[in-house]
């Protein structure tokens, strides 16, 4: 008797990149050559009323291509990568029950890594002490960091001081557990099955990258983040809410205070942004198996190269 043939595994597309490289006008051509359907990887796009600030895709924009994972929480509602990981692998699996192809897109990484590689096995988030580790950080700032290298050097020298969610959530983890969280880490991640992915990377020219980032950013504060800031204030919201964090949001809130002028809004939104951005390459340069195209996303020259590896990689 013959050995059933094996399974072959769906297909994905990922695209990611910095902010401000056009992932999101690249997976709409995917999607519309392929017959795909876009899953949301942006931290903020996430919650409903954040639209400006987040550069989130209007209706008229997606082309009828449906789009996952997008205005689903409202702003103070906590969500993980952990939820991500384990809501968007439900979402891939309906898309190719369709036979649709997934194409994922967005700049946070975490998200990204959590989905296809996993997460390893830690404790249940612990709001209560999340909380005293931040009053700890609003009376010293570096705190929290100090107190992660300490516990568990490896991990605190794998997190940039100034990234206060991953430190809370390692030192969390160190916390709760007992044991470094670098110990935790090791004992390996839930890989997402039955996939295989093709990972695109845009890293567009620097320069080229912070004149783009600089001129959206002045079209947000022109196009009225500050009033939808005061709109989702005025819906009750509190200004603490996650999404609240991100950039232009957060100098959005300093004008609604009195605490800076627009024009200072704008310069430190630049100064944030351009930081990112970095990060952001620093990440994905580090991404297993990324494929990297140097250039923007809506550039003729590189999709018309994406949409033919895109091509290579689902025929095979």
């Amino acid at each position: 008797m013959n050995d059933p043939a094996p399974i072959r595994p769906s297909k994905l597309i990922a695209i990611a990149g910095p902010t401000g490289s056009g992932k999101s006008d690249l997976a709409l051509s995917v999607a519309h050559h392929f017959g795909g359907e876009i899953v949301n990887c942006d931290s903020v796009q996430i919650y409903r009323y954040f639209d400006i600030g987040s550069a989130k895709t209007t209706a008229d924009e997606r082309q009828g291509i449906p789009h996952h994972l997008i205005d689903v929480l409202d702003p103070d509602q906590v969500f993980t990568a952990g939820d991500f990981a384990r809501i968007g692998r439900r979402i891939l699996q309906e898309i190719t029950e369709r036979g649709r192809l997934p194409v994922i897109t967005g700049g946070t990484g975490f998200y990204l890594r959590a989905l296809i590689d996993g997460l390893a096995p830690g404790p249940q988030r612990d709001e209560a002490l999340r909380t005293r580790l931040a009053a700890r950080e609003d009376r010293r700032q570096g705190s929290v960091h100090r107190l992660l290298r300490r516990f568990d050097p490896r991990t605190a020298a794998r997190i940039h001081p100034n990234d206060l969610p991953k430190a809370i959530r390692a030192l969390e983890i160190c916390i709760v557990s007992r044991q470094p969280a670098a110990e935790i880490f090791a004992q390996g991640r839930d890989r997402l099955e039955g996939f295989t992915a093709l990972k695109i990377g845009l890293f567009p020219e620097r320069d080229a990258l912070y004149r783009r980032l600089e001129a959206r950013l002045e079209k947000m504060f022109e196009n009225g983040i500050i009033g939808e800031t005061q709109s989702i204030l005025d819906r009750g919201f509190p200004a603490d809410a996650k999404p609240f964090e991100s950039i232009g949001y957060k100098q959005a809130l300093q004008v609604i205070r009195g605490e800076l002028s627009v024009s200072q809004a704008i310069y430190h939104a630049r100064m944030e942004t351009r930081r990112y951005a970095r990060r952001q390459m620093t990440w994905f340069r580090r991404e297993a198996d990324l494929e990297i195209f140097n250039g923007f996303g809506d550039d003729p020259g590189i999709r018309a190269a994406v949409l033919e590896r895109v091509r290579e990689f689902t025929a095979g």
